[in-house]
């Protein structure tokens, strides 16, 4: 295989001096000798096996320039080349012929003024642009008087044969050296080229999707295995061709046309769907092309069941942040500042805090600000499932563990996150068999499956909530005493709406503008009246109560602005009078807890009369959850056998 880079030279004199030169400098660079037309097959010959630079000079290097593709780099002739060759020239005549291709003559030219006056010399010259010019040229300047020419290898042959002598030019060894730089920088340039090209060709092979090339003519000039494969064209076969005779139904000339990027486009190829962006290749403000890539719409359909079904096995993505906690009252931002605290560490949590009060939002908020924000977050709601569903979701199971267990077992959820967190709602409602099996998984920090001895190691920080105290359910026997100290390292009271009235209208204008965006309604405003009647209501359900009345005062409203009417309205269809409440609000501050449940009693009878003792509807027009409202049930006095 021959080198990277070859020396051609037209003469023996050059060719022993770049070899010496070659020597000297230390590369590794082939020399040949050939003139003119014997220096272009030799070139030719030597890209054929693998060369990519050509070194040569004078006529030879012009027509290896002409004929090849590839760099050809030329040994400039220099001032004090020349000088050298006429002094020698001197003695045979005063009257000089310099013969050559353009860059001797014009060197010659440039030197041609100094040298007459320095020297009692006449010099002519005659440029040629091909080996057959040469014999004419010097005939030319022969009958014009000249006695002696320099030049190349034909030039000296053409003066001897007219009986004159002829001066071969001879380059000095810094051109040799400066041109094998040059080309060494140029190779050097191509290898990095190449690999781009290769590295580019790779991603473009080995990508995904289909990716497809068109010039300014619309002719394809890039076309990947993926658009091979829908196409059913080769790429060998569709390069060259437009674009319009191997796609059909493509816009890619429209694009070409206009300028103008189409994105997320369905388009049909035969009997497959693709989703296509076609984006304009655009140059120094003018187009140069398009490029257009392309997914099979089954196959975007595929990855992202299999997306949303690995998020859904491999644990909940916590979504709120402190940031997203509205409210500036003095209660709620102490709340937040302990609770970003806590996130610096691993300790167990427990929040405790009325339904409705967010605490989800802060176990989120918590997870989010530590240092497993990037791990998994899941969540269960303890009094939302059966006790043996409860165990076999926290603790996972087996095959053949109980009769209708999944083939091949399934891992719980402390295994789903494993190095993240798990948020444990409602923990109140968790029987005393389980309280026993999760301080087990708090004390050892593994898991054994249901039907299994296997122990597995997990690494979960905890955080629970309740809307009880759990205290007083240890001190009844109702909740384990080990366990509520297990979990009560650090604890988090989340205050109720009531107690910060003065974030309520930061919360109905965000609710306004969620709930708006989310029924596709325009947001609208809220009269002052309105908001007073909100601000003067007591809110058992907190803020998730607050949530369902603006939406549905969003609703009532039908796009005008709200009014205290329409307050009273979603109130009271809510099982509320809003002057009862009202008046009831300024008794809380005034009465004790008594008198508070006593009204708490007549509303929930008041609701359940209304749904006909429907106890879901009857949560939902309360703004509170059904366990919530079950547990209501089982503790008041006077409706025990409602």
């Amino acid at each position: 295989m021959a080198s990277k880079i070859i020396f051609i030279s037209p003469d023996e004199k050059l060719t022993v001096k770049a070899k010496q030169v070659i020597s000297e400098l230390g590369e590794d660079i082939e020399v040949m000798q050939g003139s003119l037309s014997e220096g272009v097959e030799l070139a030719k010959q030597a890209v054929r096996e693998g060369t990519n630079i050509v070194i040569s000079r004078g006529g030879t290097g012009s027509l290896i320039k002409r004929n090849l593709e590839i760099p050809v780099v030329n040994v400039e002739i220099n001032g004090f080349d020349i000088v050298q060759s006429i002094s020698k020239a001197m003695r045979y005549s005063n009257c000089i012929g310099v013969v050559g291709f353009e860059n001797l003559v014009k060197s010659a030219e440039k030197m041609n003024e100094k040298m007459e006056k320095a020297f009692p010399i006449q010099i002519y010259t005659a440029m040629v642009k091909s080996e057959r010019e040469v014999e004419q040229k010097v005939l030319q300047l022969f009958s014009m008087g000249v006695g002696v020419f320099i030049g190349g290898n034909a030039v000296v042959e053409s003066a001897n044969k007219f009986g004159c002598h002829g001066m071969l030019l001879e380059s000095g060894k810094e051109a040799i050296a400066e041109a094998i730089r040059e080309a060494k920088h140029i190779l050097e340039v191509q290898m990095r080229e190449k690999e781009k090209a290769e590295f580019l060709k790779s991603i473009i092979d080995f990508a995904y999707e289909g990716i497809i090339g068109i010039d300014a003519e619309g002719k394809i000039t890039v076309f990947n295995p993926v658009a091979e494969k829908l196409t059913g064209c080769k790429a060998d076969e569709a390069i060259g061709r437009v674009i319009d005779e191997v796609v059909e139904n493509t816009c890619m000339i429209r694009v070409l046309r206009t300028g103008e990027s189409e994105l997320g486009e369905l388009q049909h190829i035969g009997e497959t769907s693709i989703i296509t962006n076609r984006i304009p290749i655009i140059v120094n403000n003018e187009i140069r092309g398009v490029v257009a890539t392309f997914q099979e719409l089954e196959k975007i359909q595929k990855i992202e069941r299999q997306i949303r079904k690995k998020l859904f096995l491999k644990g909940h993505v916590a979504k709120a942040r402190f940031d997203n906690i509205i409210g500036k009252s003095k209660a709620i931002r102490e709340v937040k500042m302990r609770a970003a605290e806590f996130a610096k560490v691993d300790s167990t949590v427990l929040i405790l805090g009325e339904t409705g009060t967010g605490k989800e939002l802060f176990a989120q908020s918590i997870h989010n600000a530590s240092h497993r924000s990037d791990k998994p977050f899941v969540a269960i709601n303890c009094a939302a499932l059966p006790e043996n569903l409860l165990e076999s979701e926290l603790f996972g199971y087996v095959e053949g563990a109980f009769t209708g267990a999944k083939k091949g077992g399934k891992p719980g959820l402390f295994e789903l996150a494993h190095s993240g967190t798990i948020f444990l709602d409602e923990i109140s409602e968790m029987s005393p068999k389980l309280q026993a099996r999760f301080l087990r998984v708090l004390q050892e920090k593994e898991v054994i499956r249901i039907g299994d001895d296997r122990v597995i190691p997990v690494d979960v920080r905890v955080i629970a909530a309740s809307n009880r105290d759990l205290y007083r359910m240890v001190r009844e026997g109702s909740f384990r005493e080990d366990l509520y100290y297990r979990l009560n390292v650090l604890e988090l009271k989340i205050p109720p709406l009531r107690e910060r009235k003065e974030d309520i209208p930061a919360l109905v204008k965000y609710f306004i503008e969620e709930k708006s965006r989310e029924l596709g309604i325009k947001p609208t405003g809220i009269k002052n009246e309105a908001l007073e009647k909100l601000t003067s209501f007591s809110w058992p359900g907190n803020v998730r109560h607050l949530e369902n009345i603006i939406e549905r005062a969003i609703v009532l409203c039908a796009g005008r602005e709200i009014e205290a009417n329409i307050i009273d309205e979603a109130l009271n269809r809510h099982g509320v009078d809003a002057d009862l409440t009202s008046r009831a609000d300024n008794l809380e501050v005034e009465s004790n807890e008594g008198i508070l449940r006593d009204m708490e009693e007549e509303m929930i009878k008041k609701v359940l009369q209304e749904t006909g003792g429907n106890r879901a509807l009857a949560a939902q027009k309360l703004g509170i959850s059904v366990t919530t409202l079950w547990r209501k049930l089982k503790q008041l006095r006077k409706y025990e056998k409602i």
